[in-house]
């Protein structure tokens, strides 16, 4: 399917179009064939802000860079008993 629709096709179409980006189809929006917005599904965004909030994390990050590095230490589950 088409994933690209003018301003006024969107308009004309939107019930389809959600439940395309609903089914984790990303729709751009154009105006003057240019992409103005994109329409996707909550999961999809929230998705995207979760991982803009990690990037912006500092301690987040360098824990990530830490196991990237084999540098993270792992306990078993039974260590919480102790």
């Amino acid at each position: 399917m088409n994933s690209t629709y003018s301003v006024s096709q969107a308009q004309s179409r939107l019930p389809r179009l959600l439940k395309d980006a609903t089914r984790g189809d990303p729709i751009a929006i154009t105006r003057h064939d240019r992409t103005v917005a994109f329409l996707v599904s909550r999961e999809r965004m929230e998705a995207i802000v979760e991982t803009l909030e990690i990037l912006g994390n500092a301690e987040a990050m360098q824990a990530i860079r830490r196991h990237r590095q084999g540098r993270t230490l792992f306990f078993p589950l039974k260590a919480l008993d102790d």
